[in-house]
């Protein structure tokens, strides 16, 4: 839902096209090293569906986060921790749907999923758009935040087999 209008909202705390280009790297640096951890971990937990639960939980609150950020250091600081959060449920994930698939079909399965990815980014870069124009951009954390922290009460409430 943020990232086709971020750069707007990196103006809006005061910061220009090459600072909206750091936050940028610095979330990709944070998660891209946090991930290589993660992945790790994942492979040594019994119910991955917790550090899932446990990324989803972070990023809702780096989401709320982005409502009181007021400079360019707090916005780094928030984009590390939405990455940290991103590449700690992102394995695990992985991980768990890699387990439910159907080994003669997983390209068809994992397919389905990328698509289903991409229709929801596109639907939510629209939506995102639509809610910042006519809302702004406070109604906007507020509603990513809690698709994040439901997601995390949804996939803690549903039962798990550990393996």
């Amino acid at each position: 839902m943020f990232a086709p209008i971020y750069a707007l909202y990196v103006e809006k705390v005061g910061g220009d096209l090459l600072d909206a280009s750091l936050a940028g790297g610095v979330f990709a640096l944070a998660a891209g090293i946090v991930t290589l951890a993660s992945g790790r971990f994942t492979d040594k937990v019994k119910e991955s569906e917790l550090i899932v639960i446990l990324g989803y939980i972070i990023m809702g609150v780096g989401f709320l986060l982005y409502i009181i950020c007021n400079s360019i250091w707090f916005l780094l600081f928030i984009q590390v921790m939405v990455g940290f959060g991103e590449a700690i449920y992102s394995p695990a994930f992985d991980a768990l749907y890699s387990k439910h698939l159907d080994k003669t079909k997983s390209g068809k399965q994992w397919g389905a999923w990328e698509s289903i990815n991409y229709f929801t980014l596109a639907l939510g870069a629209v939506i995102g758009g639509v809610i910042v124009t006519y809302f702004g951009f406070n109604v906007l954390f507020i509603i990513m935040a809690i698709i994040s922290l439901l997601s995390a009460i949804y996939i803690y409430l549903l039962p798990r087999k550990v393996l």
